[in-house]
């Protein structure tokens, strides 16, 4: 049986200003409990059966090619965007050039969300929900 691929593409948590009133959805957090949680996230993944990678991207400056060259690598079945890039509306133009390129590099992938740093085998489950 082949594992269900799922990269999880999100922002390089040294790069956010946390500080900025537009992550204030995200109280506490900090770039150190932002990848433990998405490291613990792709290790749950993985637990539950899943062949998981991240794809951390900037805020534009190298992040399409980054996301291009992580889907040209390898096919994937399920494509999960973050919410740091979802969610705080100025990095929409990003999210908008992310979706295209998934779109344009990974078209007969699912799409899925998840609603922070915790939650994403939740999110991939709603479309791959893990072998019995």
């Amino acid at each position: 049986m082949t594992q269900t691929s799922v990269v999880l593409i999100g922002l390089e948590p040294t790069l956010i200003d946390f500080s900025d009133p537009a992550y204030a959805a995200f109280p506490g957090m900090s770039a150190a409990k932002v990848q433990a949680g998405l490291d613990a996230d792709v290790a749950s993944l993985n637990a539950l059966g899943y062949a998981a990678e991240l794809c951390l991207v900037d805020f534009g400056e190298t992040a399409e090619e980054v996301l291009r060259k992580t889907l040209k690598a390898r096919s994937f079945d399920c494509v999960l965007l973050g919410a740091g890039v979802r969610l705080v509306p100025k990095n929409t133009p990003l999210f908008e050039k992310l979706i295209n390129i998934v779109h344009e590099y990974a078209p007969g992938s699912r799409l899925c969300f998840n609603t922070g740093p915790t939650d994403s085998a939740q999110a991939v489950q709603r479309w791959f929900p893990p072998a019995a």
